[in-house]
Formats: structure tokens, sequence, C-alpha cells
């Protein structure tokens, strides 16, 4: 059977049990959307080239092509979204309106995935208001919004801003009686009815917030129970490029099309995407700690290989648009499933490239060269 006929008929989707858990999936899952587009993605064409850049040795010169195989690799990957099992999780958010604009207060932590912007772009939907600024993270000025991790800022601390920034133009529509707001003011039918500085004459608008995801419950005695709150599915399709006689692999394209609820700032959603299938990338090849009875032998990144600009591969992805139904406008997380069935993706390629089993990573020469 062709292998991605196989994975749509065993795909999991809304109504389905999840088979660790017996959790009823009651949120979008798309998996077999997820497939098909990825499916539609064109394959890059056959190596044709001399160029060493091109080819899996580089610029080392060590590979011509009557050497090389090429593979094609898929995996699908589930991703569970923000904490689970009862743990209480929730962030907090402040919105304050002034005449000057909107600050934003939150503790969520920016470690490069753009998150700031996202708020921004948050608090400028629901408010309407285009001053938006993010105050940085200080837990004196408010309280906790849970670790940049799971998934999750974009859904619980997007949650909390969304509710705050919502909650404050209602109070500033019934303090200015209109209909409307924006950059100037209030408006009724039309006409500005109150400027900023008026509606803000006797303090700023305020609204604090602590947002929750829909409850989860402990797992029972055997593992059951409703554990997870969302849920996010990835596929991603590997080419690779195999020098069967030294063992040395160039990954040509990886392909995607992942399940992301709403593109609230696509840009930022494909260079999440893009850097989470390098990660993959570089633990399906090269990153591996070398351990000798407790003892890293290398601890440094002269010896510890990362994967560089020069080892990227070409990336095509598909973005499956399927609201959540308690993420910011129906935007799901998307750090982490670029990274899951990225490395198992190039993994398949290199088993298809040389019919070899393969069950580490990161792959090595060795390993395909059995020497």
């Amino acid at each position: 059977m062709d292998r991605l006929e196989l994975r749509k008929r065993n795909a999991l989707t809304t109504g389905d049990p999840l088979n660790t858990t017996g959790q009823i999936i009651e949120t979008s899952l798309p998996t077999v959307g997820v497939i098909e587009q990825l499916q539609a993605i064109p394959l890059p064409a056959p190596l044709n080239s001399d160029d060493p850049r091109r080819l899996p040795g580089g610029t080392g010169l060590t590979t011509t092509p009557e050497y090389v195989s090429r593979g094609v690799g898929y995996a699908v990957s589930i991703k569970n979204i923000a904490f689970s099992e009862a743990f209480d999780d929730f962030a907090e958010a402040r919105v304050v309106l002034s005449p000057t604009g909107v600050e934003v207060y939150t503790a969520a932590v920016e470690v490069g995935q753009g998150m700031v912007t996202v708020l921004q772009q948050i608090v400028r939907t629901a408010l309407g208001v285009e001053q938006v600024a993010v105050v940085p993270a200080d837990t004196s000025e408010i309280g906790s919004a849970g670790s940049t991790s799971a998934s999750r800022q974009t859904q619980m601390t997007g949650g909390a801003v969304l509710e705050a920034a919502r909650e404050v133009r209602k109070l500033a529509l019934e303090r200015g009686a209109g209909d409307d707001l924006n950059s100037e003011g209030v408006w009724l039918a039309g006409e500005l009815v109150m400027t900023l500085d008026d509606l803000c004459a006797d303090g700023p608008i305020s609204y604090h917030t602590r947002f929750r995801h829909p409850p989860t419950v402990e797992p029972d005695e055997n593992g059951q129970g409703d554990l997870h709150a969302d849920f996010a599915v990835v596929a991603h399709r590997a080419v690779v490029d195999v020098d069967t006689e030294l063992g040395l692999i160039r990954v040509v394209q990886v392909d995607t099309a992942q399940d992301i609820g709403l593109a609230l700032n696509p840009q930022s959603v494909r260079g999440q995407i893009e850097g989470g299938i390098l990660q993959g990338v570089g633990l399906a090849v090269m990153e591996e700690l070398i351990i000798d009875e407790g003892r890293i032998l290398n601890a440094s990144f002269t010896d510890y290989l990362l994967p560089t600009f020069l080892d990227a591969p070409d990336v095509e992805m598909a973005l499956i648009e399927e609201p959540s139904p308690w993420g910011p406008f129906g935007a799901k997380g998307i750090g982490e499933p670029p990274t899951i069935s990225s490395t198992p993706a190039v993994v398949a390629a290199i088993r298809d490239a040389t019919g070899l089993e393969l069950n580490r990573v990161p792959v090595r020469p060795q390993d395909i060269t059995g020497t």
C-alpha cells in the first residue's frame, strides 16, 4: 500500500479517541488534510549537477554524482498544546488605555518567537487602537504567564491579552457612550464624540485578567482521561541525497503541512516552522552528545555539531487553518510541532535511499557504510 494512503486510512481526526489516553478529540485535528496538502507540494528536481555545494560531500569535494542515491521519507506527528493533566495552567495580562495609546503588561518571555509582535496585533485588532506597546516582562507589575514552552504562549498569553483588550474596549465605549473606538477616540453613528484625551481625563482605562484554557484531568490508574486541552498535527516530507560509499548525507528539501488554527502573523509562523525544521534536521544527521562514563566528550561548539545556514534545506509549506475553539481568533501554538516529525522524515528518507534499517539518530556515516 502507498505509504501516504496507509497514513490517511489510520489518521486521527475530531471525534476519534486518542489511543494512548482514551480521550475523545473534540478540537480540530485535520490530519488527512495535512497529509493531502503535503502530498500536493511538488518534489524537487532530480540531482543534475556537479556543483559540490549540491552534493553530500559539499565543498570537501569528496562526492561525485554516480555514488549518490536519493531518498524520500514521510512522517506525521501530533502535539498536545499547553500544559495538561489537571495542571492549573494560566496566564495573566493587563491592558491599559491612555491618551497616548495602549500598554500591555504580561510576564510572558519573548525568546525570539515573535510573541511581542503577535500581542500587539491581537490588541490592535480587538481594541481598535493602533498605538500599542508591550511593556518588558516584570513580575512586580503582573502575575505569572507561565513558561515559554509547550507551544502555549500564543494561546495562553494571547488569550489573556485578547480577553483584557475586549474588556477595555467595552469599558471605553461605556464611558464614552459610543459604538466604536479607534486611535482618535470614541465614535457614535460614524461621528467622533469623545477624544482619547477626554475619554481618559479621569484616568486610564485598565483591565487585568487571568486566562485559563479548558480544564483537563489527571490520568486515572490506567493513564486514561481527558488529559489535554488542544492538539496540533503536522506532516513532513524529506528529500535527501546520500553518498552510500562514504556515508555522507545532504538534506535537499523538507516540505511540511501544519495545522496552525489561524496564522496571526504568517511571516512569523513561517519563520518558526523553518527554524523548527532545521532543529529536526540537526537531530537527524549531526547533533549528538558523546558521553563516556558520565563525562561529555564534546562539550564545546567546536566538537558538538549544529546545522548552519549552509546545512539548511529548502522548505515548502502549506498552512492548514482550522480554528482552535479557545486560542485567540482560533490560533494554535506552532513552535514545537515542526521539530517532532521533521527528524523521522529525514531518517525515513535516508532509509529509502540506502535500504538500511537505521534505528538511531543522528545517522552517522558509519551507520550507512557499516565501517
